[in-house]
């Protein structure tokens, strides 16, 4: 009973989630919805009034009656030729500035409205390799789309799905973008092909370097393979993405763990003259040393579907009650995979409130409209376990924000005496990444911090020692795809200037 209580807080919450404009657009719209109302009256058409009166509402956020309405996946044609005609065609192009990739939204969706099509491809492509990743992965709610112009009218244009469809339709007629360039220049090593890798590779190998990717996996793609639900992004999708970059040159080396002492810098002596390193945060942060059996961190999870441990998973799952510890993007994600693989109940467990929870709100709304139960102020203090040492539930205790101070987040308090057991048959921790425990080893002349993130500059990922550069979550700790991606471009067009400069000297020292 309790728990239906906290669902129904949430719901209730998240009907209260207006931004109200000022008291002139309030007017206006009440007076425009009440004519609206009237007419419809006569038509009995109630329903379309609420419809309506939602996209009338420039400056409010009703993102249940949104989600429905504008969140299908996969454009068509005269879908995504619609939306685009919505483009006021902004001489400044705020869109593209909110871009962290720089893809360049306002420039390709000119010249989509401008009929050229082609030309809208190849702006996508040219400036992110992976442009049809991002437009389904990446955030762009709070990135490009923020940014729009339109949203003070209605609501902004979907540049993400715009992005996604475009991509999708050069492969379907043919069009390639790229021809393999002439690889005359040195040979450069990335390790990790997640989105800072690939980015990187495919643009070393447009200027002409002989690029080599290593990745310890048996398939490419990092966190966008292994890190993603396929229900989310399937495989043939990534495959379509990679391919370009195969096209381009790159080669790629599945199988091949750098994981010697100084093995990464010792690549210098084998010919490659700049190392890029990108291999990301693939150790799951934990609550408690001990874990007992049927407690899973959320990167072994949601790699399940494509490293063979799906089956079993699923048997595990069915028809049984999971809880998923967590209020990020990853613990929406696990949710949604837990719903998928069969589970009767999914329970996500945070200590703070619904409004802190680092997810986007669309993930919320998501992973709510699928029936997920919510049970935030909530805080885990202990696995319970059955005789066997298997987990059959979580100790909690309920927590209460405090007081607020300034702009600081308000930390969860525990209330004494509050402890109850929630019972579960599976438990996903989804509360971050961190490196490794021994990555420092593969690079022991690189300058690292307190958590073994890489010390490198983000204006071009230099590291604190020559040749070698980084990027990545490796570099940011927890991040975006779109931020990974552009530290493989920034990285890219940083190895190119400290080759150039390396070819320079040569050729003066030989004169």
């Amino acid at each position: 009973m309790k728990i239906t209580i906290k669902k129904i807080k949430i719901k209730v919450k998240l009907f209260s989630n207006f931004k109200f404009p000022n008291i002139k657009n309030l007017f206006l719209t009440f007076t425009l919805g009440w004519v609206l109302f009237v007419s419809d009256q006569i038509k009995g058409e109630i329903c379309s009034v609420i419809s309506t009166m939602v996209f009338v509402l420039p400056s409010f956020k009703f993102y249940h009656f949104s989600k429905e309405l504008f969140m299908e996946k996969g454009y068509d044609f005269n879908q995504a030729w619609t939306e685009v005609n919505r483009c006021l065609l902004c001489h400044d192009a705020p869109c593209s500035k909110g871009c962290p990739a720089g893809t360049n939204p306002g420039r390709f969706i000119k010249k989509f409205k401008m009929q050229n099509i082609k030309g809208a491809i190849r702006t996508i492509k040219e400036n992110n390799i992976l442009g049809g990743a991002c437009g389904i992965l990446c955030p762009t709610a709070r990135l490009c789309e923020k940014e729009c112009a339109s949203l003070n009218l209605d609501r902004p244009i979907e540049i993400g799905r715009i992005q996604e469809f475009l991509v999708r339709h050069g492969r379907e007629i043919g069009f390639k973008v790229f021809e393999k360039p002439k690889s005359n220049l040195e040979k450069v090593a990335v390790i990790g092909s997640g989105p800072a890798g690939l980015s990187c590779g495919a643009e070393l190998a447009k200027i002409g370097y002989k690029v080599t990717i290593f990745e310890k996996m048996d398939e490419p793609g990092g966190v966008l393979r292994y890190g993603v639900p396929s229900y989310r992004f399937s495989k043939d999708y990534l495959k379509t993405e990679l391919e370009d970059i195969i096209e381009l040159g790159v080669k790629f080396e599945c199988g091949h763990a750098i994981k010697e002492v100084g093995e990464a810098e010792d690549l210098l002596n084998k010919g490659f003259k700049a190392v890029f390193i990108a291999i990301g945060l693939w150790d799951a942060a934990t609550l408690f040393e001990d874990k007992p059996e049927g407690v899973y961190d959320s990167v072994a999870f949601l790699s399940s579907p494509r490293t063979g441990r799906q089956e079993l998973l699923k048997d595990q799952i069915k028809n049984k009650k999971v809880a998923i510890i967590g209020g990020g993007s990853v613990a929406m994600d696990c949710a949604g995979l837990a719903r998928h693989f069969g589970a009767s109940d999914v329970y996500l467990v945070y200590r703070r409130s619904f409004c802190q929870m680092p997810a986007d709100e669309d993930e919320k709304m998501e992973t709510l409209e699928n029936d997920i139960h919510f049970l935030i102020l909530n805080q885990p203090e202990a696995y319970v376990t059955d005789g066997k040492g298997v987990v059959s539930g979580i100790k909690l205790i309920r927590t209460q924000l405090s007081p607020p101070k300034g702009s600081e987040r308000r930390s969860p308090v525990e209330i004494k005496n509050s402890q109850w057991i929630l019972d579960v048959d599976l438990v996903v921790e989804a509360i971050g990444n961190k490196a490794f425990e021994n990555s420092d080893n593969l690079y022991p002349g690189v300058e690292i911090d307190d958590k073994k993130l890489v010390k490198a500059k983000l204006d071009n990922c230099k590291t604190s020692k020559k040749a070698i550069f980084a990027g990545g979550d490796i570099v940011r700790g927890p991040s975006l795809v779109v931020n990974a991606v552009q530290d493989g471009k920034t990285a890219a067009s940083a190895i190119d200037s400290y080759l150039v400069q390396r070819r320079a000297k040569l050729t003066t020292k030989e004169g």
